[in-house]
This record gives C-alpha cells, structure tokens and sequence, in this order.
C-alpha cells in the first residue's frame, strides 16, 4: 500500500510503499477513503508536537473509510461498516489498523469527507465550550483564527449554542467565511486594534484561541470580569505567558483544552459530544466546511495550503 510517512524529522516527508498491515486481536482494518489534516501535523514533521510517534511513521489523525477486515476475535463493527477514527497517526495511507473500540460509525448521509473533518474541529470546539467553557445563550464569544479548522467550527457551533459571536480573522475572504457560518461581528486581526473592537462591542465572556501570541495577549485585556479563556493551540508560534495578577483583579479563568487528551483518561466525554454534535448533523444544523481536497500523491501540496494558511476551515486528502 502507499502511505505518506515522515521518515526523518530533518527531510520532507514523501510516499512510500509498505506492506499492508494486518490486524491484531480487538483491530480493525479500514480501508481509508479520506483523511483530514491538522496544524499538529506539521508539529508532528519537525518532531515538535505533544504526541508525535518515533520515525518512521505516517501522518494523519483524523480518517474516515469502510471496514475491510477484523483481527481475531474482533466482534465489529463487521467489515462493510463506514466508519471515522481518531488514530493520532497512520491516516494518509490506503489501510490503516486501529483499536476497534475507537472507530464510529458514520452517519448514512454523511460522505467520507465531512466526516474526516468532523472529529477533531467539532470535538475540540464542542467540547472547550459546551463542557470546559459552559458557554451560556447571549455570552460575548470571541474566536480567534476565526476560519481555520477549529475556529470556523467554533463560530458555528457558538452560534448554534446562542451566544454573540464575535470572529477575528485575517482578511476580507477569511472574514467573509466566518461570517457565512453564523459571526455577528468581524474583526480584521491585519490591522485592527484587537482589544479596542472588543471592549467596545461589550468585552469578551468566553474567549476561543488557537492562535496564541499577539492575539492572546489583546484578547486577555478585552476579557469581562470572570471570563472564561480556552487555550486551544498556538498557531502563531508564540506561547503567551499569562499575568496571574490580572487574573486575580478580574476573576478570570483560564482553561487549557487538549482534545485527543480526554480519550486517555475521560472518553465518555468525547463519546458524549460527538453523540450530540451527529445528532446536529443529522438535523441539519452542523455544516463542515472543506476547503480543499486533493488526492494522496498531492499531500505535499495539502500540507503547503495549511501551512501557508491559504486553506480555510479543513483541507481533507481522499484516497482510493
């Protein structure tokens, strides 16, 4: 089979050909027709991310494809089921095997591509406001990066859940994107005085950040007393560091959320959200945005569009 693979964290990754991969007892095999890509992808390639496996290894977190095979005494899903998983890794590949017991059935009238693009940008978005945050109807919701693949998710589904949100993103077309998912209000981050906007629309109750640096430290001073502020990435490249002063003279509560970390110590709180947020699928009120899809030979060039932040909400690889 081809797999896409970083095989040095000092070269580019490249495809290859491997042997197809059998699996184990309580495995199953899926034959992979699409694959999302995320910003923790290119921490994987230069061996900088959190969880990023020993060389060799293929990336791909986040895949949607049919069961093709069970390991032994394996009960399901039975092979022909179109399942999603998150793997972490080994998605950018025709096979790929995994832990049965993480793989999720795919809605009927969901296609491979929406649901590659699911897990990670709803779960992480739902999750950081619905449990982390408890993000309540008419609450002042700020979301930095505002169209990127958790960010847009987090514009509509903040939307959905009634606040007031409002988008901060890098230009008209980004903005324009946010506001098709649901933003009330558009901040340009090019030029704007990002905490002056804030302040002046009400101040922010819940702030949303997978940007970090610059953005963050405006957005902190925006903060109404007793906000809530989720730090959900640093796609900036810059760890901010907080005051814990101002923290103490405006009650404010600042939250880390790490998604894929809940499915090591709480999964009932992934399998909860991702309960509800097909539910909203499947009524129509969730509606994945993709920007791209090209196919497995171009993953160069799908990692380029994310890096290059020429994408917006999720670029997505089909295979097969």
């Amino acid at each position: 089979m081809r797999a896409f693979q970083v095989v040095s964290h000092d070269t580019a990754p490249r495809l290859v050909d491997l042997p197809t991969p059998e699996p184990a007892a309580g495995q199953i095999r899926v034959k992979i027709r699409a694959c999302a890509l995320n910003f923790g992808d290119l921490l994987m390639i230069k061996g900088t991310y959190q969880a990023t496996p020993p060389v060799p290894f293929t990336l791909g977190m986040e895949v949607a494809g049919v069961v093709d095979a069970l390991g032994p005494d394996t009960k399901g899903p039975a092979v022909g089921t179109r399942v999603l998983v998150f793997g972490g890794s080994g998605g950018l590949a025709e096979f790929g095997v995994y832990d049965a017991a993480s793989a999720v059935p795919i809605p009927d009238m969901m296609s491979f591509e929406d649901a590659a693009a699911f897990p990670v940008a709803y779960g992480t978005s739902h999750v950081a406001l619905d449990y982390r945050a408890r993000l309540q109807p008419g609450e002042n919701l700020l979301v930095l990066g505002a169209a990127g693949g958790v960010g847009l998710t987090a514009v509509e589904l903040g939307k959905l859940m009634g606040a007031n949100v409002i988008a901060c993103a890098r230009g008209a077309d980004k903005l324009a994107v946010a506001q098709k998912a649901g933003a009330d209000h558009l901040i340009d981050a090019t030029d704007a005085d990002i905490r002056a906007e804030v302040k002046a629309l009400g101040g922010a109750d819940v702030v949303y950040d997978p940007v970090g640096g610059e953005q963050f430290k405006a957005a902190f001073r925006a903060c109404r007393p007793e906000a809530r502020l989720l730090p959900i990435g640093f796609a900036s490249g810059d760890i901010p560091q907080i005051p814990a002063n101002h923290l103490l003279v405006k009650n404010l509560t600042v939250m880390g959320l790490y998604w894929g970390g809940y499915l090591a110590f709480k999964p009932e709180v992934i399998v909860g959200s991702m309960r509800t947020l097909f539910g909203w699928y499947g009524e129509g009120k969730l509606s994945p945005h993709v920007s791209h899809v090209l196919p497995l030979e171009e993953s160069a060039e799908a990692y380029e569009l994310l890096r290059s932040r020429k994408s917006t909400g999720k670029v997505v690889v089909a295979i097969n």
